[in-house]
């Protein structure tokens, strides 16, 4: 599965504490970040990670992009919901993407254990179904 993994600033420790705690379930699935979030998991973890732009510069549009051509299989996205961003469109438009294309998307911790347990179990398999009929 491809897993997009992405944080607000004042969300960037608890990305990196998340994937530390699940880097078991993690290490098995191809992973893709913004600029910084990917810096500090890598450097964290050891996983290996696609980075792309950092968000404001790009990097949610980027994974965005992926989530149009329905190649991106959840997104992990924690935000900072008591902080305005200057990005706010384009969060927004990610958002409404993994909508669109039922990308299964975690904003917050709870939401993200749940789906990273189910990722585990391989409640995500119904994905391939996608990806064989592209």
């Amino acid at each position: 599965m491809k897993i997009a993994l992405i944080a607000h600033d004042k969300k960037k420790d608890d990305m990196v504490q998340f994937t530390i705690a699940y880097k078991h379930i993690l290490e098995k699935h191809d992973l893709f970040a913004t600029g910084t979030t990917g810096l500090r998991i890598q450097e964290a973890t050891g996983l290996k990670i696609h980075r792309f732009q950092s968000g404001p510069l790009g990097g949610d549009q980027e994974i965005g992009a992926l989530v149009a051509k329905n190649e991106m299989d959840a997104v992990f996205f924690f935000r900072d919901p008591l902080t305005a961003q200057p990005h706010e469109p384009d969060v927004s438009a990610l958002i409404r993407l993994c909508d669109v294309y039922a990308i299964p998307l975690a904003t917050n911790m709870g939401t993200a254990e749940i789906l990273v347990k189910g990722l585990e179990r391989g409640d995500f398999t119904w994905r391939n179904i996608i990806h064989e009929k592209n």
